[in-house]
């Protein structure tokens, strides 16, 4: 289980190149409609089933419609702790007893929340506090006399599984694993058992996990600790300033109360999307999503939307970090949508910019210069369902100030305004994203990925075919008019990581 990686950079959703090779036409998405069925279940439960017969395995994508961006206040990280209990089995799976482990489940949460209201008063009684943890910890241990450890993840892997794994970042949360197709049943039966009736089974203990990522990944990483503060000064109102992860009192503050009111708003049929790819027969695939899934809870529900808006920057926004790391700094301009028209642009202008060593950025300031050690620009961050960041990430060379390395980027961003982007560097952008399209498409896995992804953003996967259009129809203008209306000293937010004053 993991966090989706912010820094992922440009999810181009266009994997159906791999199958087809390089010549995308109507012809092509004609004959990859013959290997695509979906249905929709009567409760909203869609399913995309990929047929690909070259070998006898399957994978098994589950995307729910949900991430960082849909948490509630207070509850910072818990799209990513309730994902882990998507792995600790289900009513038959995990537990040798599981109508005495729930009595003694709710009741833990009981205690839990009588100490939270202790701690977070206004005057805690350290006498009543230590008791009332005390109590806690006590129904805790009883709680674990009744876990078989490991137990759902062994049946997968005893039965041929592989990639056992799930992420969740900004937007969404998803859960994935291959098996050989004729186990694809067993997929069904676990895959409904556990998103039907999840059972909270070891929360405080996995929050508790989530927590030491938090640690690793962010406290005690620089780059972590500036990507947090980044976002939350460059964000003043929507949610994508929080951390996917949760700020380290909203993991305290979570209890399986919240968790529980968190699947009920977003766990429903119409927030998710399964696609299955490889070696399977549709019409089996159907039967079995009636046969597990029809009773899916929540038919006609809607998940509920964002509705916070970010308002307008009115100026540049800096801030720094004091540490004995290397000096970092990121640059930040607010930007647009995936589904906003001039996504396909930004993205290639990143890609121009700085993505690889014939990028401007690196043959100039890395290559040329010498002033800086890495230099990369990343188009969509933290997500790109509401308005994302065009951030560039900056490391000096020894002895390089960072005023000096921060004035040579807005340079060359000014050189790109003034139109110096060729057509030469506008079609090798385009071959990058090919090359990362193929490489997307080499496995079944990256097939249920991407179509479910797009259809639940979308509203269709064929939309992957729509978007490489989208990447073709950008020209040298398009390039050049985005750098000058979005990459702007008012809507841009700049952060550094410092050396402490001694």
């Amino acid at each position: 289980m993991r966090v989706l990686k912010t820094f992922c950079g440009l999810l181009f959703l266009v994997l159906f190149v791999g199958i087809f090779g390089d010549n995308v036409t109507a012809q092509n998405l004609k004959e990859f409609e013959k290997k695509v069925t979906e249905f929709t279940l009567d409760n909203g439960l869609h399913f995309i089933i990929i047929e690909r017969r070259e070998a006898p395995v399957a994978s098994f994508y589950t995307h729910v419609n949900v991430g960082g961006v849909d948490e509630p206040v207070g509850n910072t990280g818990i799209a990513h702790i309730f994902e882990h209990m998507a792995f600790k089995g289900t009513k038959y799976i995990g537990t040798n007893n599981w109508e005495e482990e729930k009595k003694v489940i709710d009741q833990m949460d009981e205690a839990y929340k009588a100490w939270l209201h202790e701690k977070f008063s206004s005057n805690p009684d350290e006498e009543a506090l230590a008791q009332k943890r005390a109590k806690f910890e006590e129904l805790q241990e009883q709680a674990k006399t009744f876990v078989v450890n490991n137990e759902f993840s062994e049946i997968i892997q005893n039965n041929g599984g592989t990639g056992l794994n799930a992420s969740t970042g900004a937007d969404l949360t998803n859960y994935f694993y291959s098996l050989p197709s004729n186990k694809a049943e067993l997929w069904f039966n676990l895959e409904a058992d556990r998103f039907k009736n999840p059972t909270y089974r070891e929360f405080y203990v996995e929050k508790e996990v989530v927590r030491e990522e938090r640690r690793m990944r962010t406290e005690s990483s620089p780059i972590g600790r500036l990507v947090e503060e980044f976002i939350a000064v460059a964000y003043t109102a929507h949610p994508y300033g929080r951390p996917v992860v949760g700020w380290n009192s909203d993991i305290t503050a979570t209890t399986i109360e919240d968790a529980r009111a968190f699947y009920d708003k977003y766990y429903v049929p119409s927030n998710i999307t399964f696609a299955i790819a490889g070696d399977v027969d549709p019409k089996r695939m159907k039967k079995l999503a009636e046969e597990y899934f029809s009773d899916f809870r929540g038919k006609g529900k809607i998940a509920p939307p964002v509705t916070t808006v970010e308002p307008k920057q009115r100026g540049e926004r800096r801030f720094t970090i004091e540490g004995n790391s290397q000096p970092i700094m990121l640059i930040g301009y607010h930007g647009v949508s995936d589904s906003h028209e001039d996504f396909e642009a930004l993205n290639l202008l990143g890609n121009i910019i700085s993505s690889g060593r014939t990028s401007v950025l690196y043959k100039k300031l890395v290559e040329e210069e010498k002033l800086a050690l890495q230099v990369g620009a990343f188009n969509g961050f933290p997500g790109t369902r509401f308005g994302s960041l065009f951030l560039t990430l900056a490391v000096p060379n020894q002895g390089v100030e960072l005023d000096s390395l921060e004035q040579r980027i807005y340079d060359e961003i000014e050189v790109v305004k003034g139109g110096s982007i060729t057509q030469k560097e506008l079609d090798r952008a385009r071959t990058n994203i090919r090359a990362g399209i193929i490489r997307g498409l080499a496995n079944n896995t990256g097939l249920a990925l991407n179509f479910a992804s797009t259809y639940m953003t979308k509203g269709d996967w064929r939309d992957v075919f729509k978007q490489l259009d989208r990447y073709n129809e950008v020209t040298l203008d398009d390039l050049q008019r985005v750098a000058q209306q979005y990459l702007i000293k008012q809507t841009r937010t700049v952060g550094a990581t410092v050396k402490a004053d001694s």
